[in-house]
């Protein structure tokens, strides 16, 4: 939505800080995170420029794909432990600040809206960690220097998922592991996925522990 009377962009940071919640994340306590709730007033850091294509605030929220992953990590560390992580589509950070934690070695997030890309930094620190953030769509350039991939909660669009897929088959032909937190969205590519492990997380947005959903970390191959 284009909000009439914004002439300035506020600093993406200084915003998050200011008018969104620390809170320890549903299903994650062991992480806190830079939260949304319904005094952030998000639109505000919508440019004039992209008018009513601004990208929803995906970032903003815990996904419950993230949130497997992330716990999965936590709790079978030997997963990253020592090794080079990226985080794919990683909105505030959640499942890189989880594998930094569980001892990787290193820890890239890609992004592709520049707001989350402030969040992962904000996060990162806010929990300890350090986390390399790249802002872009990193699925049509090079397969990264990476030992795993996570990917939390990307199939929930058809092109998306394709795109993602492609990618995916990339990293594997590469030698790079990849893992899939997801809850079962309608684009999972299931031919190509063995489930490792099952969880019972929040559900997207909701802020509540109490509402969980079954979710899957599945190994893509």
């Amino acid at each position: 939505m284009n909000h009439q009377g914004m002439t300035q962009q506020p600093d993406i940071a200084d915003f998050i800080v200011a008018n969104m919640h620390v809170v320890a994340v549903p299903s994650v306590p062991e992480i806190r995170l830079y939260s949304a709730h319904p005094g952030s007033g998000l639109w505000r850091l919508a440019s004039d420029d992209a008018g009513d294509d601004a990208p929803p605030p995906y970032w903003a929220y815990q996904w419950a794909g993230g949130l497997v992953l992330a716990r999965h990590f936590l709790e079978r560390p030997e997963t990253v432990r020592g090794r080079r992580v990226l985080d794919l589509g990683a909105g505030s950070g959640l499942v890189g600040i989880a594998a930094g934690m569980a001892g990787a070695s290193s820890v890239l997030a890609a992004e592709v809206d520049r707001n989350g890309v402030a969040a992962i930094g904000l996060n990162a620190a806010l929990n300890g960690v350090d986390i390399i953030a790249i802002s872009g769509d990193v699925t049509g350039g090079r397969v990264p220097e990476v030992d795993i991939v996570a990917v939390g909660d990307l199939f929930y669009d058809a092109e998306l998922g394709a795109r993602v897929t492609a990618f995916l088959d990339r990293c594997v032909d590469a030698g790079i592991e990849a893992l899939v937190g997801d809850p079962g969205r309608a684009h999972l590519p299931h031919a190509r996925l063995r489930l490792v492990a099952e969880h019972a997380v929040a559900d997207v947005g909701t802020g509540q522990a109490a509402t969980t959903k079954p979710s899957a970390v599945f190994s893509f191959g």
